[in-house]
């Protein structure tokens, strides 16, 4: 089993991070891969002056996107390695656990399309599950990530030296992810409209045996690692 050496910081919230990185009030911002978009809604809750525009490629989460709008907040049907906007059009770009869902011989130009719609000192937040800890070894039972994840980061990592890019920040912590029972669990990690993890009965059984030891009367609670770069555009 994987473990992970130090204590890190517990934060349930990441907009609390995000808005102690980057201004956020005013701001036109741009997340790639946006899910069901549930940071992008509570940020414009809390600044409604905000815009912002969330790309998503699984067409069932789009659709349900559009079938919730909310003032300020535009979805569109696209991935990141082709953002269809203009250029310099955003302050700030997010990445939520998404830059490891693009495809790995498109992760470079993923990153160089987010520079192309930044304006100049924009910036890029990449938030990355970390490949580590009780929860991803329950995970990697059916879904696997160590490559993608490792190909993610190292993506970042040649951004940085081609110029477009300066580190501005970087903080790990640990986040809380919480499910009512295995039933939760499956339906949530196990069967997601984006992806088919090929599962039968005896996958589901071995997943179910390793996920009922954490089981409670009250459900079932992880930690999560998490790994935040912000990165700063310089042209």
């Amino acid at each position: 089993m994987t473990t992970i050496a130090a204590t890190l910081p517990q934060i349930d919230d990441e907009l609390d991070l995000l808005a102690e990185l980057v201004p956020l009030s005013g701001q036109d911002i741009i997340e790639l891969g946006c899910g069901a978009a549930a940071l992008a809604r509570d940020l414009l809750a809390r600044h409604p002056d905000g815009r912002v525009t969330a790309l998503e490629v699984d067409e069932r989460q789009h659709a349900k996107n559009l079938a919730a709008p909310q003032p300020g907040l535009q979805f569109i049907a696209a991935g990141a390695q082709a953002i269809p906007l203009a250029d310099a059009s955003f302050d700030l770009a997010l990445m939520l656990k998404s830059l490891h869902h693009v495809p790995q011989p498109l992760m470079a130009q993923a990153l160089a399309e987010a520079a192309r719609v930044l304006r100049p000192g924009g910036h890029l937040y990449v938030s990355e599950p970390v490949y580590a800890g009780p929860f991803n070894d329950l995970v990697k039972l059916f879904n696997d990530e160590g490559v993608v994840r490792a190909a993610a980061q190292a993506a970042v990592d040649e951004a940085l030296h081609n110029g477009a890019w300066q580190a501005q920040a970087e903080r790990r912590f640990e986040t809380t992810v919480q499910f009512r029972d295995f039933a939760d669990f499956e339906q949530r990690l196990m069967r997601p409209t984006f992806a088919d993890h090929h599962l039968d009965e005896a996958k589901l059984a071995e997943v179910r045996a390793a996920f009922e030891p954490h089981r409670t009367a009250y459900g079932a609670r992880f930690t999560r690692p998490m790994h935040v770069r912000l990165l700063r555009r310089q042209r």
